[in-house]
């Protein structure tokens, strides 16, 4: 018997060159391959991604447009919510009685709509939204975002509470796990590894040639984290440090050549990122969020060398042991100092693989997940 499958995106899972557009994506991919017929369902905005390259694994594809500015405001329901409730979508899966796969709590504006009240839904919870948002308006300097953060951060802890107890809730982390089975009351939530390209671990033994930091640099948590190594860890040591990622700053780039031994990246490749990440010695990857799982993280300890955090990048991840971490500027520039001339070693891959390799096992947490949906 086929299995048929609605999955309905945030946003465009191609291409994969965010956290959660990898998770989406590698999460499609396995499904793919363990043979599920897959009806995508995606909101359109930014002009990203060419929907041509999701055909290979996707029995149909619909695309409906996100309601921005004003028409996807609302005082009652969080706007990442409210801008995602589509008529056209709700018909479209009402045709059927396929299990629907709803990605991040952005596409659960349209639950109450879903006719079969017995349907199976499973909502992949992508972070605790309500902390994020938090988070992000402290990170950011602008006061109009400052504003709208906080108060989507204070709807967003309301509705998540609302969520029905009824469906599946796949997290991304035990600590969130936790957290919305005692905080929200949601009993079916369950822990659902991240979804990642990165299947092996790749590290080289030896000695790399620079630091690097890389990340979305349009989020302000990732462009605060950049200019604080700059101005705090960089400012203090004379060791190469290379920042990349996609649309930096004015301010960052100016920022980012104040040192001869600093310097930006500019929107590189995949391929070109997945290089400097490769040839780094060290890629330091700290924190202002402690909501969720960085999928940048899992890149560099899966293509990496030496890989140094604080300690809101790494807690609540069972990472803990592939990481030097450092609580403070000054601790992580004591960590840089002391790794720039101390080979990563085959004892360190080791220690890698047996953390990571079972738990983010694509095959067999697409098993896990496909045990919820059918």
């Amino acid at each position: 018997m086929n299995k048929n499958l609605h999955i309905v995106c945030l946003d465009v899972p191609w291409p994969a060159d965010y956290g959660g557009a990898i998770d989406m994506l590698s999460k499609i991919e396995a499904l793919y391959e363990a043979g599920i017929k897959i009806h995508l369902h995606y909101f359109s905005y930014n002009h990203r991604g060419n929907p041509n390259e999701l055909n290979k694994y996707c029995e149909t594809i619909n695309v409906y447009e996100r309601k921005t500015g004003h028409k996807g405001f609302s005082f009652s329901l969080p706007y990442i919510v409210s801008s995602r409730i589509n008529e056209v979508l709700v018909n479209n899966l009402n045709k059927d009685d396929y299990p629907i796969l709803l990605e991040g709590v952005h596409c659960t504006g349209i639950l109450p709509q879903i006719k079969n009240s017995n349907r199976k839904i499973l909502i992949r919870l992508h972070n605790d939204e309500s902390t994020y948002y938090k988070q992000l308006s402290a990170a950011t300097m602008n006061p109009f975002k400052k504003i709208y953060y906080h108060f989507e951060s204070y709807l967003l802890s309301g509705y998540e509470h609302s969520l029905p107890g009824k469906y599946f809730y796949a997290c991304i982390t035990e600590k969130d796990t936790n957290y919305f089975q005692k905080i929200h009351g949601l009993q079916n939530s369950f822990f659902l590894p991240a979804f990642t390209p990165y299947g092996d671990v790749n590290g080289i033994e030896g000695v790399g040639n620079f630091c690097l930091y890389h990340g979305n640099l349009s989020v302000a948590e990732n462009e605060k984290a950049a200019i604080w190594l700059i101005t705090k860890v960089f400012s203090k040591i004379k060791v190469p440090f290379v920042i990349a990622g996609k649309n930096p700053s004015r301010r960052l780039d100016k920022l980012a050549h104040l040192f001869k031994h600093t310097c930006l990246v500019a929107n590189p490749s995949a391929s070109e990122l997945n290089d400097l990440i490769k040839k780094a010695h060290i890629n330091i990857i700290p924190s202002f969020s402690n909501s969720g799982i960085k999928i940048k993280l899992l890149h560099a300890l899966f293509e990496g060398r030496h890989c140094v955090v604080n300690d809101a990048m790494i807690e609540g991840t069972g990472l803990e042991n592939a990481c030097y971490t450092g609580s403070n500027a000054d601790a992580i520039a004591s960590i840089v100092l002391q790794l720039h001339h101390q080979p990563f070693t085959e004892e360190e891959i080791r220690i890698r693989k047996k953390i990571l390799e079972n738990t983010y096992n694509n095959q067999m947490n697409i098993k896990k997940l496909i045990q919820y949906l059918w």
